[in-house]
């Protein structure tokens, strides 16, 4: 806007100053009186008009009057514009219909920061101690080192090279392993019972019944009790160093006051192979009454606690524990020695099965041949065996070793290896027969 200026009128200021000054000189004596008169200034300035730039008034909005109160229908429009693609993709009606699909991300195979181990998938019910799996802990991102191999020249190699060379386990550890594995196998479903006979006596069956339990508690890691079911005087808890005087019968007395395992170890003897091994009775007269209701009651205690039971059924098949103990075999032991009647007898045990119902026993049945008896180096094992491998599923020697010729207490650590070994492939071999899952 522009803003005018007045210039100030000097004439009319002076002609009013002389005024004042005449009529002062001439009536000096007259009392002065205040003026009323008031004294105005104008100022004129050049006028100066702002001339606005083209790109303000092209965005400039015109000063209207709008009234509040009143809106124009006139004023008011609308208007439709229509777009016109050049090519437009038409979907096909079948397709229409089914739902997309969207591919998964792929899955995380392990956090890589703290923050990312921190949200792993929280179950919404709560987890067992068996969910703690060594695949679920450790880290498998990270390569651990092989273990350090086993034999002179693998672990000679291996020392050398400070670590840096392993040619793995020798031919004769490998083959240890692999039995291990096959004596290691788990059950379903029960406790597997695994009887031990022979028709004749001095063949070694109580102590092929304890290479057997010692070979099996020494390698896995669950419970194995032997029982000595002789209804003679049996001899089985000789075998290991006895740390109690209880017998069978014991058992059978107490057995509604047995509940836990602790209780039931009071009965039993452990040797260093964590085998426990369950005595006949001492006393002739005593073990006539051991029969098979009692053999039911401590089988039926042996099956609270253990997962394989093995039976040493004493001299001879037809005396009054054999029925039971037939009943409940998962599999079975025939214990032969070298010589021609031990072969023999051995033979004839399978022939007396099969003809009382027990074929399929016979069929899946274990030949242990205990080459240390009297005869044996004057007759043909070969021929032994391939009799026995027509009519049962596997044979397995068992050399002859002093610290078991003696009959007296059986330090497993101390055996011979061809010894241990063969007590491995033993208890590998019964175990190969005995049925993973039981249904009944």
């Amino acid at each position: 806007m522009a803003t005018k200026r007045n210039e100030p009128d000097v004439q009319s200021s002076a002609d009013d100053k002389s005024s004042s000054a005449d009529y002062d000189s001439k009536d000096s004596t007259v009392e002065e009186t205040p003026s009323t008169e008031s004294l105005t200034f104008t100022l004129s300035l050049p006028t100066q008009v702002r001339e606005t730039p083209e790109h303000e008034a092209a965005v400039a909005i015109d000063d209207v009057a709008v009234n509040a109160h009143h809106v124009d229908p006139a004023s008011m429009a609308t208007t439709s514009i229509s777009f016109v693609p050049s090519s437009v993709a038409t979907m096909p009606a079948e397709a229409a219909h089914e739902p997309a699909v969207i591919p998964d991300l792929p899955p995380v195979d392990h956090a890589t920061t703290r923050r990312g181990r921190q949200r792993t998938e929280v179950r919404p019910a709560p987890e067992s101690a068996t969910m703690l799996t060594a695949e679920r802990l450790i880290n498998q991102s990270k390569k651990s080192r092989r273990p350090a191999p086993e034999g002179f020249l693998q672990e000679l190699v291996y020392a050398v090279t400070f670590h840096l060379v392993n040619l793995g386990d020798s031919y004769y550890v490998r083959e240890r392993k692999a039995l291990e594995t096959r004596i290691t196998k788990t059950f379903t479903g029960g406790t597997r019972f695994v009887p031990v006979l022979t028709r004749k006596g001095g063949v070694g069956k109580t102590t092929i019944t304890a290479l057997l339990g010692m070979a099996l508690a020494d390698t896995r890691e669950d419970r194995i009790i032997a029982i000595d079911a002789n209804p003679d005087r049996g001899t089985l808890a000789e075998r290991i160093d006895k740390q109690t005087r209880a017998t069978v019968r014991d058992v059978v007395m107490r057995s509604e006051s047995l509940h836990t395992f602790s209780e039931f170890q009071t009965v039993v003897s452990r040797d260093e192979t964590r085998l426990d091994v369950l005595a006949s009775d001492t006393d002739p007269h005593v073990s006539e009454a051991f029969d098979e209701g009692d053999y039911n009651v401590v089988a039926d205690m042996a099956e609270r606690f253990y997962s394989v039971a093995i039976t040493d059924c004493g001299t001879g098949i037809v005396h009054s524990v054999m029925r039971a103990t037939l009943q409940r075999a998962d599999s079975i032991v025939i214990v032969s020695g070298g010589s021609v009647d031990e072969a023999r007898l051995a033979s004839e045990t399978l022939t007396w099965l099969e003809s009382n119902g027990h074929a399929d026993l016979v069929k899946n049945a274990v030949v242990a041949l205990n080459t240390a008896t009297q005869g044996t180096n004057l007759v043909k094992l070969e021929e032994i065996e391939a009799h026995f491998k027509s009519r049962v599923r596997e044979i397995v020697r068992v050399p002859y070793d002093p610290s078991l010729a003696t009959g007296s207490v059986v330090h497993y650590r101390d055996l011979n290896k061809l010894t241990k070994n063969a007590a491995l492939e033993l208890a590998a071999v019964v175990m190969d027969g005995l049925p993973e899952v039981r249904t009944n």
